[in-house]
This record gives structure tokens, C-alpha cells and sequence, in this order.
């Protein structure tokens, strides 16, 4: 242990925010007042006593003294380096302050103790390692910044006391940590507060040293490339010209290429602007290639590129019989188009108010009846480039109107793309399968297309990649879909609607003979002398192997006939050239699919009993033949009420909640057993029950249905109906009569009952289809089942089903 001693009195020289150890040796400003007055003290009271003048060194922080001084001798007073009058002190030892005294001269003075720093000697093993330690990082640390005259000194010291106030020279140590070692008065602690003080300050050393060398690599490989990077840039200029091609033509050199391009003038504006970025932006910088991709985009698209309309109306509309048969709406409609686009530019007014005078179609209709074979015939009638997107399962909004530039990998939207590909800005741009849009958390595409679809906007579409206006208004849009009710309403509005409703039989019989057979007996490797298919023969491939409103199974239907041709003539079994008639087909492949109800056996056919009624449908595959089964429950069962089945929807159901209210209270009216309908439960069912089913026009089917079971007389298997029925027994319209008769007609059927108020609606079904059916419009029940109930036999009572 440390013990005190010696009592001193001496003049206070405050050190502001600065700390002296014992053995150092410091030059103070005898201009600051506190140590003149201390130093002219100390020399008064020199004068009465033998020795140099002695001062009291405090560290002063904060206008706080610390509670332990140096004692100081005046060793010298002059002048220092800048000339300014100065002393030189030097400490001596620790002393414990005390109370304040009086003394002579202007200064504080006190009464301290002196600390007693002797060290044990001899001195242990662990402090010899202590020594030995700190002697060695002292060493290192004094090395590393080149004071290697300071290196013998600190070897030279051998107490421990004096080594550990060594430290009170090092500039790393902060005030408080100076304190410290000034206020730690056994030197074996000292030692190693010192110690560890100076090895933190190494490791920190050694990190900072260890991060500074990675950045200088980083900044000296940056360097390094673009030195590189110039050498090749300056190399590739003198290659090219020595191959005396033109200085650029490989380079980035957009500027150049801005300004030689044909672009609008907004955006020329936006590009050199991208330009300017581009050249003070360094070649690593990422945001380099997001405007160099920008550039190339902007510089191919075809700002100014337009394809000349071909305005030979005779021309564009045989263009379109040749490759179409049928499909009269839209032919008229694209003949339309271009005639009003002739007479516009013969009167100047090809371009009105920043817009031109584009086209947006909506082909809704059936799978298979050509919509999307539509778009490239009606580009070839105008001489304008085609191009097709495909918007089934598009979920996201960017896909339509493109990435923000920021995103990582970001493109243009599927229409910019689509002018980019056709290479002008009035293509025929078909947006095939536009009722499969989808919508998720990335937005709606279908609202997307709004604006991309609305001729009084799109002349300044943005496209959110681009970020520059887009004229579309000279661009021809025509949109497939093959249900109208999944198309937006608001989409719908700005679309001009054109509905194919399928083929009549004689137009599939003209398809598949000019356009179907040529193209599947190219495919087979067939020639058109070797294999041919009569007439009668494709009627009842038509008729009775496919049954749909378009006619791509009919061409499957054929090429499977031919490569059954094709593969007999392979092996030797038949003969070319050979004509395909009606009884070759099932030899070559199989037995029909759809035999019309007409042609069953009368005993066979499912309205041959009573409950059984033929309606009519529109699917997204087109029109079909629908038939409602009705039965009464067994009055013993107690099974009381109205049982439906066949995945019906909510509206179908209360169709038939109201045929079976109309039946029990116009039953007496009817002569029908109504009690029945009291006492037994009813149960109608819907064949097919696997596909979902809805809609208001089953309603007099099931009415029909239900007034056959009650008066045991079957339906005429001739005849099919449509319509909606109110509680009062009202047909009212419904939509898809035209789909409705084609599939009618496909079935066999010859009757058809419709709503009177859809008899306008005949005007848009083929003349051929009307000529086969006999098509009665009515506006009550009570004429419907005079039409389509047989006739009840005289003296025999009705039986009525009874479910099991």
C-alpha cells in the first residue's frame, strides 16, 4: 500500500481541460493570469527559501480542480517559440490537496500532502510482465508513427511509477483518462490502468488502419478500371480509324443519335435530358444503364413511322370474304371504318383536334368462330401491320401500362411493346382474351386498359416506363372475348360491341371446304387431287360428329379423317386418289357424337314422356339445347315442397319458385290437378348437373316441364323454347335468340317458342336458319303449352310420374 507524507504549502497554477503528469515537462503561457500570478508567486517565496519555485499543478475541468496535484519546479522563465513570455515546469510528484491558505502574491494557494509512489522492489514476476508489456506497446505504437528517438528513452525507465506517467505524453488519451492515471496513486495500478489504456487505442488503431486499407483498394481498383476503361475507348478509336469507319458508331454516343432521330418534340426534350444525366454520371453508376435502356427504347419506337391505309374499299371488302365466310357484322363494320377514313382524308380532316380516327372493337362470341383469324384479315384489308397480345391471365397492372424505371429489370407495357414490334403507330392491335383478365395486389389490368382503349385519350397516353406522351389514336384495337359479362362494365363503354354468335351449318359446310381442308390437307402431306371430301360427308361432320358454334373441332374432326386417309395409304389398305362420301365415316372414324333428337327412334327420345321439356342456352361456348326433367314425389313419403338440382344459380331457382306458384294458382284455369302440387313434393332436375347453371330464360321450360307432369301429356320432340315467366304467366325477353336458333337448328329442333317483344331480334339470325325453323313468338304461358304440349288422348287419364 501507497502512504502519504510531507506537508506542503504551495500557489495554485490551474490547467484548464489539460492534465501534467509527475516527470513530464511543459511550457505554459505566462500570458494567461492564473499562471502568472502562480509562477510570480512561487519565484516571491523562492526567495525566503533555498530550491527553484515551486507551483501546485491542478487539472481544472469545467471550472471543477481535480482532488490530486502535481508539484511543479519552475525551471526556467523566457520566452517561447512565438515569443511570447513563458515558463518551463517540470513535475515532481503527487501531492493531496488540501485547505485553502493565504500566501503572497495574487495567487490560490494551499496546503497539500505529498503521496508516497515507491513501487515494492524488488519487483514481482507479474510486475515485471507488466513492465515488460507496456515497454513493448509502447515500442509498437511509437514505431508506427516514427518517433524511434523516443523508443530508448521509454526503454530506459525502469521505475514503474515514472514508466506509467510516461503515458501523460500520449496524445490519445483523453482529459478524463489522464485524470484517472493523475488520481491513481499506487504505480502497480497506474501501470496497468496505462496499460490497458494503450492497448485499446492499438486495436482501435489496428481497425481504423484495416478499413482504410480496403477503401484505398476500392478507390485504387475504381481507378485502375477507368483507367483501363479510357485505354480501350482510346484503343477502339484508333482501330476504327484505321478500318476508316466513322468515330461513334460503336460508342454510346446518344447525343448524337437524339438529335439525328425523327422524334417528336416533346420527346426530343425529354431524351437530351436523359442524355445530360447519362454524360455526368459515371460509367459505374447503375442509374447508367437504367437511361441507357431508357434511350435504346425511346430511339425504337416509331415515332413518326405510319403505314398507308389502303383506301380501295371493293378491295378490303373481298379481302375479307375471301378469308372469312360468314361473319357479316363485322365485315360491314370494317368496311365502314374504312370508308369514313377515305372520305376524311379526301376532305383534309385527317387529324382533328391532336387526334386521329382510330377504331376499338370488342368481338364477343363463341370459341372457334375466327375473332382472333378476324384481326390479321382485317390488318391485310387495310395494308396495316398486325400485331396480337395476348391478355389471358394478365394480373398485373404494369403489364399494361409498364414498370416505374426504378424497378430492377423494368420494361415498357404490352402495348408500347406491341408498337415497338409493328414497327408503325396505327397497327391493327388485337388484345385476344380480354375477359380473362385477372385482378390481384398488383392492381387491375382492366382498369389499366381504360385509358389505353378510350379514342377521346389515348392520343396522350403515358406509359409508366416512358413517362412521354403516346398518340393511339390512330391505332385499330380489337378486343376477343368469349363472355361479355366478364368484361368491365366501364371497359365496355368504350368499346364498340360486335357479337358472333357462331356458324349455321351451311357456312361451316363453305368453311371447311375453302379454307379447313386445303390448309389440314397440306398438313397431312396430302395433295387436293388425291384426297377430296363430298359435300354430304362434311354435313355430317358438321351436323353429327361436332356440334358447336364454331368450327374448330370440325377441323380436328378433318385432320383426323385425312391422317386416317394418310396412314391406310401408308400401309397399303387404300388406294389414292380417294373421295371421302357420308359412309366412309364411321369406317374411318367411329360412330357420330351428337345425333339430333329428330333421328332417334320416338320411343327413345327424352321427351317421350311427360315432365320432359327442350329448352334453349347461351354458354361461353355458344348456344345449346337444354332439357328440364320434372317429377312428383310419392304422396306417402310426406316429402313435401320443391326440390332442384343440376348446380343451379340463385336467379333459376327463383324461376322456378315462380313457374310453380304461377301452375298452383292458375291450375283450375289450366284443367291441371293442382292438388298435387299441394300434397307431393315436386323435384325438377337439370341434366349435365356437373356445369353450373343460371339465368332468368328457363323460365317457361320448367313451366312447360311441370304443366306435362300434372297433365300426363309429353311434349312435342319437335319442338324447344326460351323466354322468362312471370307470376302472371308473362313471357318476357331474354338475350342470345340468335345463338339460341343456331344451336336449335344444329339440334334438329324445328319449333322454337321465343318471347314476342325478342321478335326484332330474328332480323340478325341467317335467312337459311329461319327458313328450317318455325319460329312462334308468344307473350303467355297459356300459348306456349298449346303449342308445345301434345294433344291429350280421349277417355284415358293422365298418369303422373312418381319419383322413387
Amino acid at each position: 500500500m501507497a502512504s502519504t507524507s510531507t506537508s506542503l504549502t504551495l500557489p495554485v497554477l490551474p490547467l484548464d481541460d489539460e492534465v501534467v503528469l509527475p516527470g513530464m515537462v511543459v511550457p505554459l503561457d505566462l500570458n494567461d493570469a492564473d499562471v502568472r500570478a502562480a509562477v510570480e508567486a512561487a519565484q516571491a517565496a523562492a526567495r525566503s527559501q533555498p530550491g527553484k519555485p515551486r507551483v501546485l499543478l491542478v487539472p481544472r475541468i469545467d471550472g471543477t480542480y481535480a482532488s490530486t496535484g502535481v508539484l511543479g519546479t519552475v525551471e526556467q522563465v523566457g520566452r517561447l517559440a512565438d515569443g511570447d513570455p513563458g515558463a518551463l515546469i517540470r513535475g515532481r510528484g503527487r501531492v493531496q490537496i488540501g485547505a485553502g491558505t493565504t500566501g503572497p502574491g495574487a495567487a490560490l494557494w494551499v496546503e497539500g500532502t505529498r503521496v508516497d509512489e515507491s513501487a515494492p522492489e524488488p519487483l514481482s514476476g507479474q510486475v515485471a510482465e507488466l513492465v515488460k508489456e507496456y515497454k513493448a506497446l509502447a515500442t509498437a505504437w511509437l514505431r508506427k508513427r516514427g518517433a524511434w528517438q523516443v523508443v530508448d528513452r521509454v526503454q530506459a525507465i525502469d521505475d514503474v511509477s515514472a514508466l506509467a506517467d510516461n503515458s501523460g505524453y500520449s496524445p490519445f488519451l483523453s482529459t478524463e483518462q489522464k485524470v484517472e492515471l493523475l488520481e491513481t496513486a499506487d504505480p502497480v495500478a497506474r501501470l496497468k490502468l496505462a496499460t490497458q489504456q494503450l492497448r485499446d487505442h492499438l486495436a482501435e488503431q489496428d481497425v481504423a488502419e484495416t478499413i482504410a486499407k480496403d477503401v484505398q483498394e476500392g478507390v485504387d481498383k475504381q481507378q485502375r478500371e477507368f483507367l483501363l476503361r479510357r485505354q480501350l475507348e482510346a484503343v477502339r478509336k484508333e482501330l476504327r480509324e484505321l478500318n476508316g469507319e466513322r468515330d461513334g458508331e460503336e460508342s454510346d454516343d446518344y447525343r448524337a443519335r437524339v438529335e439525328a432521330a425523327d422524334l417528336p418534340e416533346n420527346v426530343r426534350e425529354a431524351a437530351l435530358k436523359e442524355v445530360d444525366k447519362l454524360e455526368r454520371s459515371s460509367d459505374q453508376s447503375p442509374e447508367g444503364s437504367w437511361i441507357r435502356t431508357w434511350l435504346d427504347t425511346v430511339l425504337e419506337l416509331p415515332w413518326n413511322e405510319r403505314t398507308e391505309d389502303a383506301y380501295d374499299i371493293q378491295g378490303a371488302k373481298g379481302v375479307l370474304d375471301a378469308e372469312h365466310a360468314g361473319l357479316e357484322d363485322v365485315k360491314e363494320r370494317i368496311t365502314e371504318y374504312l370508308a369514313v377514313r377515305k372520305r376524311r382524308t379526301d376532305r383534309g380532316l385527317g387529324v382533328v383536334g391532336g387526334r386521329r380516327g382510330g377504331a376499338v372493337l370488342a368481338l364477343v362470341g363463341p370459341p372457334g368462330v375466327g375473332k382472333t383469324s378476324l384481326g390479321e384479315s382485317v390488318a391485310h384489308a387495310m395494308g396495316r401491320k398486325f400485331v396480337r397480345v395476348a391478355l389471358g391471365g394478365v394480373r398485373d397492372e404494369a403489364e399494361i401500362r409498364g414498370h416505374r424505371r426504378t424497378y430492377v429489370g423494368a420494361l415498357p407495357g404490352r402495348i408500347v411493346r406491341a408498337i415497338k414490334e409493328a414497327g408503325s403507330m396505327n397497327p391493327v392491335v388485337l388484345l385476344d382474351e380480354i375477359d380473362k383478365v385477372g385482378s390481384d395486389f398488383r392492381g387491375d389490368p382492366a382498369a389499366a386498359l381504360l385509358e389505353v382503349l378510350d379514342p377521346a385519350q389515348n392520343h396522350t397516353f403515358r406509359d409508366h416506363y416512358l413517362e412521354v406522351e403516346l398518340d393511339l389514336s390512330d391505332v385499330v384495337f380489337l378486343a376477343t372475348a368469349n363472355v361479355l359479362e366478364a368484361i368491365p362494365e366501364a371497359l365496355l363503354d368504350r368499346m364498340e360491341l360486335v357479337r358472333l354468335d357462331g356458324y349455321t351449318e351451311d357456312e361451316k359446310i363453305v368453311i371447311a371446304r375453302d379454307h379447313l381442308l386445303p390448309r389440314q390437307l397440306e398438313r397431312a402431306g396430302l395433295q387436293a387431287d388425291e384426297v377430296a371430301i363430298d359435300e354430304g360427308a362434311l354435313r355430317k361432320l358438321a351436323g353429327e360428329y361436332t356440334r358447336e358454334a364454331g368450327v374448330r373441332n370440325l377441323e380436328r374432326s378433318i385432320a383426323r379423317l385425312l391422317r386416317k386417309v394418310a396412314a391406310q395409304h401408308e400401309l397399303g389398305e387404300r388406294k389414292l386418289p380417294f373421295t371421302v362420301g357420308e359412309a366412309d365415316l364411321r369406317g374411318l372414324i367411329g360412330r357420330p357424337h351428337h345425333v339430333p333428337e329428330s333421328a332417334q327412334d320416338p320411343a327413345e327420345r327424352r321427351t317421350a314422356v311427360p315432365g320432359v321439356a327442350t329448352g334453349l342456352a347461351v354458354t361461353g361456348a355458344g348456344g345449346d339445347v337444354l332439357f328440364v326433367e320434372a317429377s312428383l314425389a310419392d304422396p306417402e313419403t310426406g316429402a313435401a315442397g320443391l326440390t332442384l338440382t343440376g348446380q343451379l344459380g340463385d336467379v333459376m331457382k327463383e324461376s322456378a319458385q315462380i313457374a310453380l306458384s304461377f301452375l298452383r294458382s292458375h291450375g283450375a284455369e289450366l284443367e291441371l290437378p293442382v292438388a298435387d302440387l299441394k300434397d307431393r313434393g315436386v323435384h325438377i332436375h337439370f341434366p349435365a348437373g356437373a356445369v353450373p347453371k343460371d339465368g332468368p330464360s328457363a323460365g317457361i321450360t320448367m313451366t312447360t316441364a311441370l304443366a306435362s307432369l300434372l297433365s300426363g301429356r309429353p311434349l312435342r320432340t319437335d319442338v324447344a323454347m326460351t323466354g322468362e315467366v312471370s307470376l302472371t304467366g308473362r313471357v318476357l325477353p331474354i338475350g342470345g335468340v340468335k345463338q339460341k336458333l343456331l344451336a336449335a337448328q344444329r339440334a334438329g329442333v324445328t319449333t322454337v317458342i321465343i318471347p314476342k317483344r325478342n321478335e326484332p331480334d330474328l332480323d340478325d339470325v341467317p335467312a337459311e336458319v329461319l327458313d328450317k325453323l318455325d319460329v312462334h313468338a308468344v307473350t303467355d304461358v297459356r300459348q306456349v303449352l298449346e303449342l308445345a304440349l301434345s294433344p291429350a288422348i280421349s277417355g284415358v287419364a293422365p298418369e303422373v310420374p312418381v319419383a322413387a
